[in-house]
This record gives C-alpha cells, sequence and structure tokens, in this order.
C-alpha cells in the first residue's frame, strides 16, 4: 500500500472510531461504519488475506473487552459486549496491515503506543459511549496500561499471521 493508502487508512480508523463511539447511542453511525468497513475489505490489494486478519484480531480484541467486561473493569450495562464496541474491533483490525503494521516490525514501539494509546481510547471513549468504569479513570488506566503494552504487538503479529 503506498503513502496515500497509508494516510487513507488512518484517517479511517479515526472516523471509525468517532462512528462506533458515536453509534453507542445513534445507531445510523454503526450503518456508516459497516459501510466503510466493507468499502474497506472489497479495495484491499488481497482481500481474502485483509478479511482473514480482520476476523483474527478483531474476534480476540472482541474476547479481550468481554473478558474485561466480566472481570468488572467496564460496565457495559445490559450487554457483555455492545455491538459498536464489536464493530469498534473490526474497524481498529484494518490497520494492521496497513497504517499500524509498524507495531509488529517494531514491537517495542507498538507497546509504548499500546501502552498510551490504549488506556487513552477507552478512557475518552467510555463517557461518550456510555461505559462505565468501576475502578474509575486513573485506576482503569493503570490496568490498561501493561495489558495494552502486549496486546497492540501481539495484535499486529496476529494480523500477519498466515
Amino acid at each position: 500500500m503506498g503513502r496515500t493508502g497509508l494516510i487513507v487508512n488512518a484517517l479511517w480508523l479515526q472516523l471509525g472510531w468517532w462512528g462506533c463511539v458515536l453509534g453507542a447511542h445513534q445507531p445510523a453511525w454503526l450503518v456508516a461504519v459497516v459501510g466503510g468497513l466493507l468499502l474497506h475489505l472489497t479495495n484491499c490489494p488481497e482481500p481474502k488475506a485483509e478479511c482473514q486478519a480482520v476476523l483474527r484480531v478483531g474476534v480476540s480484541g472482541m474476547l479481550l473487552d468481554w473478558s474485561l467486561g466480566a472481570l468488572g473493569l467496564f460496565g457495559f450495562g445490559d450487554s457483555p459486549l455492545p455491538l459498536w464496541l464489536a464493530l469498534l474491533w473490526l474497524v481498529f483490525a484494518t490497520g494492521f496491515r496497513h497504517s499500524m503494521a509498524w507495531a509488529g516490525s517494531r514491537p517495542w514501539l507498538g507497546a509504548l503506543a499500546g501502552m498510551i494509546g490504549g488506556p487513552l481510547a477507552y478512557c475518552a471513549g467510555a463517557p461518550l459511549a456510555g461505559v462505565t468504569l468501576p475502578l474509575g479513570v486513573a485506576g482503569t488506566a493503570l490496568v490498561l496500561a501493561p495489558l495494552w503494552a502486549i496486546w497492540l504487538p501481539l495484535a499486529a503479529r496476529l494480523a500477519d499471521s498466515r
């Protein structure tokens, strides 16, 4: 993927994040996100490999968040894993073979980005999506930082495995 493609992919990740988080209260945003996912998957140079990577990373991430919710780190209300969050994992997974591939080739940088970016994304998105953080923002960030320092480079590797 060329430089323009990487920039488009990075922008898609940001727009998709917003669409999913806003979609927690306005489901029309989720329809747009599904459209974006389909557009991404059909325009990739290797659609089959991309779909497999998105499913591997996406489902793994969904299981991670479901587990953290079951352990009480997140309060999702009545749902064990809300639809908007499941879609968010699929959106996030679309970056690992493209604009976020560096997280697998430079694991130390992926760990640093995960340690900072993971907790920031959760703590910023939680109030927008109506997710409660029983440990508070600081407590949640302290739990998520080491977890995401490990998870981000592993997810990048998982996306690349064939």
